[in-house]
């Protein structure tokens, strides 16, 4: 018999019930308190994050979330885990950085450089660039006369409006053989991998990407080894409380660092390896060992890329494998799902007329199917008039919609 603490899958999900902030009665007051439950939510689709949300509150909107993006800041656009983008708490938004972004921005910095060189630009040129960039947004925030900015947003510039008053970010890399690149696609993003620009308000609605950029904080110096491996201790801290138990693997795919480093994060923290059903080795923090209490039945309608979703490598727990093929594109994203009681039981769209399918895989009775019907009236309500279409479509979301 082994000695280690036994946390079987119906303790799993009555965790993620609860500490995602799904069980009823457990919802949020604001879109921080969501965020930092739920530590990062994918922004690479940017519904995403205002459905992930929405779910979550109390008082299902899309206001709040607007609010805490783009009026307080209180939540943040930031690369991070496997170079995606992710909504997160402005606190957590160093440990972010020194743990996984800084040395991403490191490499990419040196692929634009080389690139740029290759083509005629040096460092130097790069440099005057980017101080363009920057010269320019604080001109248009500062209302200069004849500036974009000066009679459109006070939330900054679009990538085309940085265009017309940078010159060289309409400047096109030439690689040879017919392969070219925009030299302003590059740089931005480079800028906003670092944080020297933030994403802000975009042209249109909630669901476009078309953010207007504003110049970011000081750009951190990247971190010594001491300092990373204190920020990866730190995330990992904030993952486990927030999805443990889980297993190396799963830190490791969610963080997308090495197992050494996984190892060495979980060392700082102490972490207690416990037992998982089938014998999997997971780890909890220390003093994240009693149980939690079973929740009152629960069904929630998740948006595609979702943190409950998407936070485990290993899902058999939660969602089914003969269900994961419908419910996931070719790069392994999963879109959105329709949930019970702790469990992926199938998935849901919306129309073009605006009205909401779902399929469920089995029949999971009255009570789950009233429960289903009603958090799809909720999600409606919430959509009003917005449509919205998975930037990762599945097989389930593209047959509902057919």
């Amino acid at each position: 018999m082994s000695a280690r603490p036994a946390f079987d899958d119906d303790q799993r999900r009555a965790r993620l019930a609860h500490r995602h902030l799904l069980a009823p009665g457990g919802g949020a007051d604001r879109a921080e308190q969501v965020v930092d439950a739920l530590v990062a939510v994918h922004a690479t689709d940017p519904a995403t994050v205002f459905l992930a949300v929405a779910a979550r509150l109390t008082a299902p909107g899309i206001a709040d979330t607007e609010r805490a993006l783009y009026a307080d800041g209180t939540v943040l656009r930031r690369h991070g885990m496997r170079k995606t983008l992710f909504t997160v708490p402005a606190g957590l938004a160093p440990a972010l950085y020194a743990s996984t972004t800084a040395k991403t921005v490191a490499a990419e910095r040196t692929r634009l450089l080389r690139d740029f060189a290759a083509t005629g630009r040096d460092a130097a040129w790069t440099a005057r660039a980017q101080a363009d960039v920057i010269a320019a947004l604080d001109a248009a925030l500062a209302g200069s006369p004849g500036s974009p900015g000066s009679s459109g947003s006070s939330d900054g510039l679009t990538g085309s409006q940085l265009g017309e008053l940078v010159p060289q970010l309409r400047e096109t890399l030439d690689y040879g053989n017919g392969v070219t690149q925009p030299v302003g696609m590059r740089l931005l993003r480079l800028l906003g991998m670092e944080g020297a620009l933030v994403r802000r308000r975009p042209l249109g609605g909630w669901t476009s990407s078309r953010h207007r950029w504003a110049p970011g904080p000081p750009v951190p110096a990247a971190p010594s080894a001491a300092e990373r491996a204190a920020a990866q201790a730190e995330l990992a801290r904030h993952w486990l409380a927030s999805y443990g138990p889980a297993t190396e693997d799963d830190l490791a795919w969610w963080t997308g660092w090495g197992v050494r480093e996984v190892r060495a994060a979980l060392a700082a923290l102490a972490a207690v390896e416990v037992e998982l059903d089938g014998g999997a080795a997971g780890f909890v923090l220390p003093d994240d060992l009693e149980p939690a209490t079973a929740p009152a039945p629960w069904a929630a309608l998740l948006p595609a890329l979702d943190p409950s979703t998407m936070g485990w490598k290993h899902r058999d727990w939660y969602l089914a494998p003969e269900h994961r093929p419908e419910l996931t594109d070719r790069s392994g994203n999963l879109g959105p799902t329709v949930w019970w009681n702790g469990r992926v039981i199938g998935g849901w769209a919306q129309l073009p007329d605006g009205e909401l399918a779902f399929e469920l895989f089995t029949d999971p009775g009255r009570a789950a199917r009233d429960a289903v019907t009603a958090r799809a009236a909720a999600l409606r309500a919430v959509l009003a008039d917005t449509r919205v279409t998975p930037r990762f479509r599945t097989p389930l979301e593209r047959r509902l919609t057919a």
